[in-house]
């Protein structure tokens, strides 16, 4: 990006994923909605493996005082991509929709008026109607009563994807350092001056969702690790009450043994069960430290939240790349037309 950050009403970031068939057409309607309204556009390709790449590059040749281009090195996950194009934008506001159509442009100028009015740091989108597939509404149920439980949000309030901030909110997320980011659990551990209105969810002009089950659990991980101690809690819980039963099931066979049929015997069996469900409780509770160890390991070593390969604006290509390591972006850039 150039090194003159001259700011602006607001920022659209759209993080790019195989949206080479959809994000020509939305780009060119982003360009008629807010012709009259100062704005730039962050398209960040997250390691895709379609023609997006080039789509975003002959975007950002076509339209040079508007559009702007990162190209990350690899996928590193749609949560890492919008932090990319946060860290890089520079509107007093800031727009994050996804790059299949599904969030109608249109929508933004509403959210951001509700956001001003009522002085709200984030306006999120909350969906009239998804139009999802049955898979990916099962997963964002499921995702909206992990996060009510482990970050404590309102039940009412939805985490959608699609949402406008602040420069005030936008700044205070960009500081999180860790490698392994979610988005939302950054805005809701910053602010609660937190809004939502209704919006369009328009069917994806992409065709089926591409978000995988390996994409939905890593989210999850995500927020169970990164914004949480309630798992670490819950398997000290989990650990007493086993041992409680255990006692317990101990002082009944005595008895029974003692007083009432006084020739109790268990087999073999019953031993290796019981050896092998307390196994598993175990490994499972050192598996959930061990993932606690282990992200912080990967923090300290400095494993980056992104790394940008290049990027393209206002005609120009910087070829060196940047990479974010503990929320830090380290960048050399040496500039050259397209």
């Amino acid at each position: 990006m150039t090194e003159e950050r001259e700011t602006i009403e607001l920022s659209l970031v759209i993080p790019v994923y195989n949206g080479s068939r959809t994000i020509g057409p939305l780009v060119e309607h982003i360009q008629t909605i807010f012709a009259t309204t100062p704005f730039e556009i962050i398209l960040v390709n997250d390691g895709s493996d379609d023609e997006s790449e080039m789509v975003c590059c002959e975007l950002a040749e076509k339209f040079p005082q508007t559009v702007a281009f990162m190209h990350l090195s690899r996928n590193f996950g749609e949560h890492s991509a919008v932090l990319a194009g946060l860290s890089h934008a520079r509107g007093q506001y800031v727009a994050v929709l996804d790059d299949d159509g599904q969030n109608p442009p249109e929508e933004i100028m509403r959210m951001l008026q509700e956001l001003k009015r009522k002085n709200f740091d984030v306006v999120y989108g909350h969906y009239i109607e998804k139009k999802h597939s049955r898979f990916r509404n099962a997963g964002s149920w499921f995702n909206d009563r992990v996060a009510t439980f482990l970050l404590q949000k309102p039940k009412e309030l939805y985490f959608s994807s699609f949402k406008v901030m602040n420069r005030f909110l936008v700044n205070e997320i960009i500081k999180y350092r860790g490698p392994y980011p979610y988005t939302d659990g950054l805005i809701y551990r910053t602010t609660r001056k937190i809004g939502q209105i209704p919006v369009e969810h328009r069917a994806s002009a992409s065709g089926p969702s591409r978000y995988t089950f390996r994409k939905l659990v890593r989210l999850w991980l995500n927020m169970f690790l990164n914004f949480s101690i309630k798992p670490l809690r819950f398997s000290v819980y989990v650990g007493l009450l086993v041992s409680a039963f255990s006692v317990l099931a101990l002082i009944a066979i005595v008895i029974d043994k003692l007083w009432i049929t006084r020739n109790m015997t268990f087999g073999i069996p019953t031993v290796l069960a019981s050896i092998v469900f307390f196994a598993g409780l175990e490994l499972m509770i050192l598996g959930l430290v061990g993932e606690y160890l282990g992200r912080l390991y990967l923090d300290q070593t400095g494993t980056p939240q992104y790394v940008v390969r290049y990027t393209v604006q206002a005609g120009l290509k910087n070829e060196s790349s940047a990479v974010a390591i503990n929320g830090e972006d380290r960048s050399e850039r040496n500039a050259t037309a397209l």
